[in-house]
């Protein structure tokens, strides 16, 4: 085992775990993908914030809620997330396997 190689860059939810703080109005998804890619079909509720045009300081904070930011499968999403830790913003978790995860696990989809 090599120390260091299997711990996750950031913190990260599964879509089980997200989709049951959802239940209980816990979490508020971001999602960074392009607007044509989020429109195409996203997890119910989340609200598009495109990492080309990610500002941190204008994430929508909710008191009693846990940012999640997503994307297609997790890279985006890992890079919003370094972008809002130079920003010194209050988020730090990630779906896993992003929006792709979420729909293998038969979870709800929205489309715009």
């Amino acid at each position: 085992m090599v120390f260091g190689l299997d711990k996750a860059k950031h913190p990260e939810l599964t879509a089980l775990e997200l989709e049951a703080m959802l239940r209980g109005d816990q979490a508020l998804v971001i999602d960074v993908r392009e607007v044509d890619e989020f429109e195409s079909g996203h997890i119910p509720g989340a609200i598009n914030m495109p990492l080309s045009t990610l500002q941190p300081s204008k994430l929508p904070y909710q008191v009693g809620k846990k940012l999640v930011l997503t994307c297609l499968g997790g890279k985006r999403s890992s890079m919003a997330l370094d972008k809002c830790n130079v920003a010194e913003a209050a988020v730090d978790t990630h779906l896993t396997g992003g929006f792709k995860a979420w729909q293998s696990a038969g979870l709800p989809v929205e489309r715009s």
